[in-house]
């Protein structure tokens, strides 16, 4: 079941008119860190909401210049809502001579692609003469043109795609990751970029990994490289990323990241459903959810009670749209980045590659845009996205009293007010005019502008604003999950769920609070979020 047409098409309208505002309130250089918040030179929040953009394979060149012209890919970008790209990069294109020398036509040359560089020809015809790192340096460009923020992402040191524990990129001491040059590549792109307002953090690494991974040594170096990009550029954020893959910071629970400069620091994590196998088909999801959530807190959330920033800088699905395993971790996923509203960057921009593992011209499930790079591969993806690309709280965004939205994950939408006549609730954007609460001592559901409390009457019904003391007004969290909104009605002591209905929300009885791993909870998957924003 879905909502109606209208509670779907409005909030993509809303959301393309919003946006601009995001973008000019997002980029503003330099940033800092206040807390758990990443903020600019004002104090006022700004929120990372990035996508990935590769440019770290063989040819070392952003992904996508032989399909679509730069301007119109970062323009798309815009258009999406992101206000950041991680752009990755290989150690080796600035350390290495005989790479760094090379122009994107030799690059091309050398990998047997010469098919590709008319096409880059046709599309950006300034890019095929150019040095590898100057066309680096013109995607930035153009992106800070389209008032977009770059986190600079050494990604991995030999060029090519990542990662496995045995590629030689994984761990410090690696067959191609000396520390030392390490060092110089993070202290030449830091120079390079030292004044380009829109280039805000450094990633140090991408996933370290393997078999040579250990925390000694992660302190050592990683705390030597945070020192190595600050010296050189005092402007950008040092975001840090942890072992395994980077699904685990914590380590950092029991020791703290040593260095002589404040309010840069960023700590980054992973999150994939792959991460976990295929847990999310063999599973309960409300029961696969809570786990994996209460693992990624215990993992790496833990620091945002720190009063520690947290990014997640990799995350995504397989967008087209088959893979279980993928649909039932990005309602969880989303769920998380709401509640906890931290920064992010989707994986991944790109709808196809130059050359991914010995394949020309591949297609990317994961990419927000199409193969020919034309337009949006799912746009029900892009809109669940949006709903967590704006804040919901912290310095400068919090504006009143922190009161609750009721998040839909599954919809990208949140609740709102629908009938004025008959208080019913509807389904609106998250950066609209959504519905505020309280949720009282008594587990009520209260309006924040009246005395009316969100009740139930019925399997089916429509829920409405009614009187506190009425039946069906008392709320508990039931699942696993944390997202079943449950009430029971007197009588026959029915209990039952928030749901969606076709014409907004409704009460049915509680679905999928057992082990059935096939069945399919997402419709009742209702997060309750904390905002101070400004009420609309």
């Amino acid at each position: 079941m879905r909502p109606s047409s209208s509670s779907i098409v409005g909030p993509l309208l809303i959301s393309v008119i919003l946006h601009a505002t995001f973008h000019n309130l997002a980029a503003a250089s330099p940033l800092f860190t206040d807390g758990r918040w990443i903020v600019d030179a004002s104090g006022t929040r700004v929120k990372l909401a990035c996508v990935n953009w590769p440019s770290h394979l063989e040819l070392m060149l952003a992904e996508g210049l032989s399909k679509q012209p730069l301007a119109s890919i970062t323009w798309k970008i815009y258009t999406m809502g992101f206000n950041c790209v991680r752009l990755t990069y290989p150690t080796f294109l600035l350390t290495n001579e005989s790479l760094a020398s090379l122009t994107v036509r030799q690059s091309f040359e050398i990998a047997g692609l010469d098919a590709a560089i008319p096409l880059i020809a046709l599309h950006n015809p300034t890019f095929v003469d150019l040095n590898l790192l100057h066309a680096y340096k013109a995607v930035v460009a153009k992106l800070g043109a389209n008032n977009i923020m770059v986190i600079l992402d050494n990604h991995i040191s030999k060029p090519g795609w990542c990662c496995s524990n045995s590629d030689g990129n994984g761990f410090f001491g690696d067959t191609y990751f000396d520390p030392n040059v390490w060092y110089q590549g993070l202290i030449q792109m830091a120079t390079m970029f030292k004044g380009a307002p829109n280039v805000v953090g450094m990633s140090l690494r991408n996933e370290l990994r393997g078999p040579r991974q250990n925390v000694d040594d992660w302190f050592t170096y990683m705390q030597k490289g945070a020192e190595a990009v600050h010296g050189a550029n005092q402007d950008v954020l040092v975001v840090l990323s942890g072992l395994s893959f980077d699904n685990d910071l914590g380590f950092l629970a029991s020791r703290h990241v040593d260095v002589s400069f404040q309010r840069k620091l960023v700590f980054e994590v992973h999150w994939y459903a792959f991460s976990n196998g295929d847990a999310w088909v063999e599973g309960n999801p409300n029961k696969v959810c809570g786990s994996i959530s209460g693992s990624v807190n215990t993992r790496a959330g833990f620091l945002l009670d720190r009063q520690l920033p947290l990014f997640v800088s990799e995350y995504g699905v397989d967008q087209r749209g088959g893979n279980l395993n993928d649909n039932r971790y990005l309602g969880c996923i989303l769920a998380f980045l709401a509640d906890k509203d931290v920064d992010w960057a989707l994986w991944t921009l790109q709808g196809s590659y130059y050359l991914r593992e010995g394949v020309v011209d591949k297609d990317e499930a994961y990419g927000m845009l199409t193969y020919d790079w034309a337009g949006v591969r799912n746009q029900t993806v892009l809109q669940k996205v949006r709903a967590v690309q704006q804040p919901f709280r912290g310095p400068g965004v919090s504006k009143t009293a922190p009161y609750i939205i009721i998040f839909h994950p599954s919809t990208g939408l949140c609740v709102t007010l629908g009938s004025l006549t008959l208080h019913t609730l509807d389904f609106g954007p998250c950066d609209g005019n959504m519905q505020a609460f309280h949720y009282t001592q008594q587990r009520t559901l209260t309006s924040i502008d009246s005395s009316l409390c969100v009740s139930a009457t019925g399997a089916g019904d429509p829920v409405k604003f009614d009187s506190c003391s009425d039946s069906g007004s008392s709320w508990n969290l039931v699942s696993d999950s944390g997202m079943h909104v449950s009430t029971t009605l007197p009588g026959d002591g029915t209990t039952l769920c928030l749901d969606v209905g076709p014409n907004g929300v409704v009460t049915n009885p509680c679905k999928c609070l057992g082990d059935d791993a096939n069945c399919d909870p997402e419709s009742q998957w209702f997060k309750l979020v904390t905002s101070a924003k400004t009420i609309p």
